[in-house]
């Protein structure tokens, strides 16, 4: 008998971007994230921006017949309440995923889906020496009401399911690069946003 699960879209997609996940977690350490509310505050502009694109996906018929529940992802308007909560007005950029077609739509919400798990130790971070919380300025690092897990686990399985061919599994895959490289980018420039 065959181990299926080595064959699947999600697997690969966290074996494919290993060293991706690795240089966001570096970036955040360069960053110093929770060394201050000023830090901590172009770090949640950089969420509120990645998140906007990641959500602007959503319009997608193809991506919504993939993930059903998308009504219930998406952190663009937590952070941006976060961002109020910490005195900042986003002044705007430009929509990052304009370009980004279906099935590299589905790469990109992968990151950024699997970003609400790391958030569980930020969320903590963000508790324990700023203390903000789930109703003040770290609202976007909130698990969501079912729970981070299980949330997860429907959207792995989602992208199982889909059957892509092995070159529409490429390019899902390197949606999700695209992702991580935006992300790093934002990461990279904290102290430019606005």
């Amino acid at each position: 008998m065959t181990d299926t699960t080595q064959n699947t879209l999600s697997l690969r997609l966290k074996t494919e971007t290993a060293i991706e996940h690795d240089r966001m977690e570096m970036l955040m350490e360069q960053a110093k994230v929770f060394e201050s509310k000023e830090n901590y505050a172009q770090f949640t502009l950089s969420q509120y921006y990645f998140q906007r694109d990641i959500e602007y996906l959503y319009q997608s018929t193809a991506v919504g017949a993939v993930i059903p529940d998308l009504d219930i992802r998406g952190r663009s308007e937590a952070a941006r309440q976060d961002l109020t909560d910490l005195g900042i007005q986003p002044q705007g950029m430009d929509i990052s995923t304009l370009h980004v077609r279906y099935p590299q739509a589905l790469g990109w919400i992968y990151v950024s889906e699997g970003s609400t798990l790391g958030a569980a130790f930020l969320f903590k971070e963000a508790q324990a020496k700023l203390g903000f919380s789930a109703d003040f300025a770290a609202r976007n690092l909130a698990a969501y009401p079912e729970g981070r897990m299980r949330v997860w686990k429907r959207f792995k399985q989602a992208l199982d399911d889909a059957q892509f061919s092995p070159s529409e599994q490429q390019q899902v895959v390197d949606g999700a690069m695209q992702a991580f490289a935006h992300f790093g980018d934002l990461l990279s420039h904290l102290d430019t946003l606005k």
